[in-house]
């Protein structure tokens, strides 16, 4: 069965930065896209970065040039490198396969996410 493990979240002031990262087991890792989203409070989750096989990566434009996706295959982990942090980014941050989500047991499965809070 798959296991996404997200970590590196917390508590950061406003133009900080934060590297996430998210170990995954369980899955031939090495040859699918993965990508980085976010679930604000009381927002559905959103895609934030993705990165392919391969190594192209693909932002959404409220982080283009402030994130950046990584992933070393040999570790089976993704990274999520951010800078200049504003609390519009305040949000649980998950991993996952892009462009769909590995299942278990027939549903969506996704890790227990890290916290991401950008406040003075």
């Amino acid at each position: 069965q798959v296991q996404l493990v997200e970590s590196g979240g917390g508590l950061v002031e406003p133009g900080g930065s934060l590297r996430l990262s998210c170990a995954a087991s369980g899955t031939i890792f090495s040859i699918v896209a993965m990508g980085w989203y976010r679930q604000a409070p009381g927002k559905e989750r959103e895609l934030v970065a993705t990165i392919t096989s391969s190594g192209s990566t693909n932002y959404a434009d409220s982080v283009k040039g402030r994130f950046t996706i990584s992933r070393d295959k040999g570790k089976n982990t993704v990274y999520l490198q951010m800078h200049s942090l504003t609390p519009e980014d305040t949000a649980v941050y998950y991993c996952n396969r892009h462009p769909t989500p590995w299942l278990r047991w027939g549903k969506d499965y996704w890790g227990q996410g890290t916290q991401v809070t950008v406040s003075s």
